[in-house]
Order: structure tokens, then sequence, then C-alpha cells
């Protein structure tokens, strides 16, 4: 799986992209990020406010709870604002 990260999103973490296998238990974004938190303390940081964070799959705005597995390129980003 392809993680992209952007913003202050990227900036907590120290990186803007990585690839990761994941396993059966991890079933959706949620999981994800529960897995994501266990790495280290930047990403429990990061991830401490959920409503500061918007996510996607193969570029299509999606919730917490959409469904994820290895092929899919997971993108996590600030919420956009207009102007």
């Amino acid at each position: 799986m392809k993680i992209l990260y952007f913003s202050w999103i990227k900036d907590g973490i120290g990186k803007n992209r990585e690839e990761i296998d994941i396993d059966e238990s991890i079933k959706t974004i949620s999981d994800l990020i529960s897995f994501l938190v266990n790495k280290n303390e930047d990403y429990k940081k990061v991830f401490s406010d959920l409503s500061s964070v918007k996510f996607s799959k193969n570029m299509n705005l999606v919730s917490i709870d959409e469904d994820i597995n290895n092929n899919d390129e997971i993108a996590f980003f600030p919420p956009m604002t207009g102007g």
C-alpha cells in the first residue's frame, strides 16, 4: 500500500510517503490509523485529532470507515479551503 502525507501531517511524521504491506486485520482507514499510531509518537501526535485530517483512497475522498487493501493509495491531508 502506498501512503501519502501532505502539509503539516507530512511535517509531523517527517516524510511525504511510505509503502507498507498491511495484513488482513487492517480492513479500513480507521484500522490503518490505529496501526500507524502504534509505530511511534510522531504518528500518534499527528493522528490525535482526526477532525483535522481528511482521507482519500485512490484519489477519491472517503470516510474513515472506507475498506482498504494493499493495492490502494491512501492519502492523509488537512481539510481543504476554498477561495
